[in-house]
């Protein structure tokens, strides 16, 4: 049964992936992983295979904020993070990468903090 599970959770990420690369035209992808008690974020170069910026729930200076990394207020903030180190970093052009997980809740929140933050997708 997990099995199935996890095997259907890959399907929908690279079902995603194929449609982020068709669109992509050599930009990074803001990608994000989502546990149950935490948030991450990942400015990719596929290109390079390097990641040139990230955030999460788990950082030191995020941690002495919030009060726990599995609301949306924490997804903001990390949202916010990931765009300002990845404008330091010089981008400020990236595609949107949710994986498997659907655009609501802290998704939502961690991109609509980014974009707020000056990232652009």
């Amino acid at each position: 049964m997990a099995d199935q599970k996890r095997t259907k959770q890959q399907s929908r990420a690279g079902r995603n992936r194929r449609k982020i690369a068709r669109v992509s035209k050599g930009r990074p992808r803001l990608s994000i992983f989502r546990s149950s008690k935490n948030i991450s974020a990942q400015v990719i170069d596929d290109a390079q295979g390097k990641t040139l910026a990230s955030a999460s729930s788990l950082d030191k200076e995020m941690n002495k904020d919030a009060a726990k990394g599995s609301d949306k207020d924490a997804a903001a903030k990390v949202g916010k993070a990931v765009a300002e180190r990845a404008i330091k970093a010089g981008v400020e052009n990236v595609v949107f990468d949710r994986g498997s997980y659907m655009y609501h809740g802290r998704v939502k929140a961690l991109a609509d903090a980014a974009r707020d933050a000056g990232l652009k997708f």
